[in-house]
């Protein structure tokens, strides 16, 4: 068996981040090429990640139905037609139409390819290959922001949008080659194929759990850089500074891969969850540019170590629906993220950073005891892997 991704589905992992994260340096720019307000055209974005988190559950049925590349090179190509159609668009409302189609068709990407990687790779090496994954989406993550941002304010807004469109399509005819893996039958309507999975209770918590995540660890980390900026410092360095988390999932996924296959699982867990409580412990107690740099790396270490635990333990949790189990796990992700970046917007408002920071390190705590207790658990109920 496999011990890695195929080098194809890690570049499509890439475009994938890429397209997602490189809009947010371009917003003022493209309220002022089509004279709106910046409020109007931030729906380019909200729309685009609503309907990333959203239409996951979908992908995932329809991989479980249908196959996991003809699912991806679809999407892969349906994404390029409206990543051109958005570099392209005439005014803000056909803007925003195609980035939200584009969000829909770039959501298949990352939870086809984590199930592909479920599917092929032994439950001991998944870890590892999920890493690899992690480490594209990382690079993906970080260039958006320095790269897209470089392209936008030197060439054209409208290039950024073209870039990960074409690649995109590339990556969809470079997929012909990849064989598809063998999958689970699907039996009974699609009613009954989510009931399953839902029935499931380890299958549950591991959504509860990594909705929680999604809130502590990224719906609380996009207020690092409001909090800098409220502070007195520049938008630029601010965004620089929270850039360091790219950096250290970057980092930190290769220490995972490296260790492992020696360290257990609820360890890693224990390792990322510590990392997170720390990193907000220090927000919390002085927000300066040193500090929200160090906890932006402690974050990434965060994501690195224990979100790719609960990653490789959604691929496991429910084999015989496999896709539809990881777009669930995805879909609870941004759920829980989208949840505290609205609970959280109110506090920041009012530049009550450090009890938004605390609440967060406070939250992480049972967060982190109940994972660890509970992926020890389902080792011992479940030796055999999946």
């Amino acid at each position: 068996m496999p011990t890695r991704p195929p080098l194809v589905l890690s570049a499509a992992s890439f475009i994938s981040s890429f397209d997602r994260f490189a809009v947010t340096p371009m917003l003022v720019l493209i309220a002022l090429s089509m004279h709106v307000p910046i409020a109007s055209a931030v729906t380019v974005a909200s729309g685009y990640f609503l309907a990333y988190g959203l239409s996951q559950p979908l992908w995932g049925i329809l991989s479980d139905r249908f196959g996991r590349i003809p699912i991806m090179r679809a999407t892969l190509l349906a994404a390029a037609a409206t990543g051109l159609i958005s570099t392209f668009a005439p005014s803000l409302p056909v803007l925003i139409a195609a980035r939200v189609l584009a969000g829909a068709f770039m959501g298949a990407v990352v939870p086809t390819t984590l199930t592909y990687v479920g599917d092929t790779v032994s439950q001991q090496k998944r870890q590892s290959a999920l890493s690899d994954l992690m480490a594209a989406q990382a690079v993906g993550t970080a260039m958006a922001t320095a790269v897209g941002g470089v392209l936008a304010h030197w060439l054209d807004w409208r290039v950024v949008f073209a870039v990960p469109a074409l690649c995109a399509a590339v990556c969809a005819l470079l997929l012909r080659g990849l064989p598809e893996p063998d999958r689970a039958a699907v039996s009974g309507g699609v009613g009954s194929h989510i009931g399953g999975v839902l029935r499931n209770r380890w299958a549950l918590l591991v959504f509860g759990l990594v909705f929680v995540e999604g809130a502590v660890l990224l719906g609380t980390m996009t207020f690092l850089a409001s909090a800098l900026v409220n502070e007195g410092l520049d938008v630029a360095v601010a965004g620089l500074a929270t850039g360091a988390y790219g950096v250290g999932v970057l980092v930190f996924s290769r220490v995972v891969k490296a260790i492992n296959s020696r360290v257990p699982v609820p360890r890693l867990i224990a390792i990322g969850g510590t990392q997170m409580i720390v990193g907000y412990a220090l927000v919390s107690v002085d927000t300066n540019l040193a500090t929200v740099i160090i906890t932006a790396l402690l974050l990434g270490g965060g994501w690195s170590f224990m979100h790719s635990s609960l990653q490789a333990w959604a691929t496991s949790v429910a084999p015989e629906a496999r896709g539809t189990a990881v777009a669930l796990f995805a879909c609870a992700l941004f759920l829980g993220s989208a949840a505290a970046s609205a609970a959280a917007g109110p506090l920041a408002d009012h530049g009550n950073y450090t009890i938004l920071f605390t609440t967060a390190g406070a939250t992480a705590i049972p967060l982190v005891a109940t994972a660890t207790y509970a992926r020890h658990r389902y080792h011992q109920k479940q030796p055999t892997p999946a």
